[in-house]
């Protein structure tokens, strides 16, 4: 078993361009994808391919092919519950465990967010001593998987929580532009760039660094509609509009723990 050898699960927007960087510093890869189309292009980006889909009630594909013989996971899979509410991604992912566990892997480092978290009118700041008390559906079931993975016995877990992900072609200002009635205008931002996302995992990987839970955003928390209205400004969009007859609810996400542990400074300014 390859100290080098890493299965990632979910090599989409941010699993497929770390696969490649991970690769190209002597990581043996491989990623899994949902959709048959895409396996032609992990396996022309050197990465060993694997269609596998969790389901509440089972796995299909080649889970034990993809989870043999590495001594790492990456968990990289959006809940997916805007689009389906009902959706168990708590029983999809204790089944993924499961598999886990069954192969002998001796790490896994779970992608969570911060939406853990509940927002609320005082902004309060969030660091990695605070405790996951978010309310909504995806708060609950996130919150009850990173229970399971800190939980396993014979598996060294760190929970990374990344903020709003963004880089220059996915970035929410351009759904937002000319949007009316937009709620939370104070709020602070907590945003962060895929290539620093990227890079903290890659650090992560390279200083072993396990048992951990980790909180990353980019340390810059403009006002929502300061950010968005400038930002609009800048590529000559129209300008959203706020509701104020609200407070606003928000929080802000200290990551110094995750700098100071990573000797890292991130470097693209959403």
């Amino acid at each position: 078993m390859s100290e080098k050898q890493i299965s990632i699960i979910g090599c989409g927007w941010l699993g497929l361009p770390l696969a490649k960087k991970l690769a190209s510093h002597g990581y043996k890869i491989k990623g899994s994808t949902t959709s048959v189309s895409k396996l032609k292009n992990l396996k022309e980006a050197g990465i060993e391919p694997y269609h596998v889909q969790l389901h509440a009630s089972k796995i299909t594909g080649d889970i034990d092919g993809f989870l043999r013989d590495s001594t790492i996971v990456i968990i990289n899979i959006p809940p997916g519950l805007r689009k389906n509410p009902n959706k168990d991604h708590v029983s999809e992912i204790s089944r993924l465990l499961k598999a886990i566990q069954k192969a002998s892997v001796k790490h896994i480092l779970y992608v969570s967010s911060i939406s853990v978290f509940e927002d609320d009118t005082d902004f309060p700041v969030i660091t990695n001593t605070s405790t996951p008390n978010g309310t909504s559906n995806s708060a609950q079931q996130l919150i009850a998987i990173e229970k399971s993975v800190l939980a396993l016995s014979r598996t060294n877990t760190s929970v990374l929580r990344f903020a709003g992900l963004i880089d220059d072609q996915r970035h929410p200002g351009n759904q937002l532009a000319g949007r009316t009635g937009l709620l939370n205008p104070k709020a602070p931002l907590n945003l962060i760039h895929k290539e620093d996302c990227i890079n903290i995992i890659l650090k992560i990987l390279e200083k072993k660094i396990w048992g951990k839970v980790l909180n990353a955003s980019y340390p810059y928390h403009p006002a929502k509609k300061d950010y968005y209205t400038a930002y609009s400004e800048s590529k000559n969009l129209p300008l959203p509009s706020y509701d104020y007859s609200q407070p606003s609810k928000g929080k802000v996400i200290d990551s110094s723990k995750l700098e100071q542990l990573l000797l890292l400074n991130m470097r693209y300014r959403p």
